[in-house]
């Protein structure tokens, strides 16, 4: 499948278009330094990550209008302190001028952190984005406490990067972040990249009620070269439909956005499961 067949493939499952709860927008200066990031991914990833929709704003936004995705958020994530009150600015602005995109918002374990979440749900943040890995903090950290009691308390969904793929952080893995789970088990959380590598320990996290997984490069020829999925966990996600949501990383990918959705329907766990994952569950997650 080919991006040019994406239209036809939701169609043919009687959808009206797809909702993708993992997308990047970010104000030009931080695209460009992720971008110079990936341009050297061999020294850190040990394999070539050449991000196939390297295009303007304008551009990117017409490629998801031409895919048919309908509801997307421009996930912003700061790896520093002093970040993510501007961030939450700037993807405020952009939701705001942008048709289909969803309101997001982001924070760092900092003074203040707890204050400027607050202002961010009021002014109407719809889903919020924390990179463990990037941001090299700890999710049990004193300072996030209120944070991660403000989200659950409000069910507004946070997407979190907490599993070791692409490359291991010193705080990954299902451990910490089950941790927070443990001490607000209503949180709606969205484990990124399906937790990958460790699937297991992540879909494992789904005992609590709220917890989903996105399906961000998952299943792909990339990312099985890298990170295989264990096949024998497949009818976990059959078990899971309603909790687990369509996520691609655009535009940082390096296939086409039609590679996501040709590697999930290779799983033949029905058009039922592909509805409820690549519209249904994301849109009730985004409230559209």
């Amino acid at each position: 499948m080919r991006d040019s067949d994406v239209p036809a493939w939701w169609r043919r499952l009687g959808l009206d278009g797809l909702v993708d709860v993992h997308v990047h927008f970010l104000p030009d200066q931080v695209m460009n330094a992720v971008w110079a990031y990936f341009d050297q991914a061999p020294q850190h990833y040990g394999t070539e990550w050449p991000v196939t929709y390297r295009t303007s704003i304008e551009e990117r936004l017409k490629t998801l209008e031409t895919l048919g995705v309908r509801a997307f958020p421009a996930l912003v994530y700061p790896h520093k302190p002093g970040m993510a009150q501007w961030l939450n600015a700037w993807a405020r602005d952009f939701a705001a001028a942008t048709p289909g995109c969803v309101s997001s918002a982001t924070f760092y374990p900092e003074p203040g952190a707890a204050d400027y979440v607050r202002e961010a749900l009021e002014l109407g943040a719809r889903i919020f984005k924390v990179h463990v890995q990037v941001g090299d903090y700890d999710p049990r950290e004193d300072e996030l406490d209120d944070v991660w009691g403000q989200l659950a308390e409000a069910g507004v969904p946070v997407v979190v990067h907490c599993g070791s793929g692409p490359i291991p952080g010193r705080h990954t893995g299902p451990g910490p972040f089950g941790d927070v789970l443990r001490k607000h088990p209503r949180l709606t959380a969205v484990i990124a990249h399906l937790g990958m590598p460790e699937y297991a320990g992540h879909l494992a996290l789904t005992s609590y009620p709220n917890v989903h997984l996105d399906t961000t490069m998952a299943f792909t020829p990339f990312t099985e070269s890298l990170m295989p999925f264990p096949r024998e966990l497949t009818s976990r996600l059959a078990d899971l439909q309603d909790r687990i949501v369509l996520g691609s990383d655009f535009p940082n990918i390096p296939y086409e956005y039609a590679v996501q959705l040709s590697a999930l329907e290779s799983l033949d766990l029905g058009d039922d499961w592909l509805r409820a994952v690549c519209r249904h569950n994301g849109a009730r997650l985004l409230g559209r």
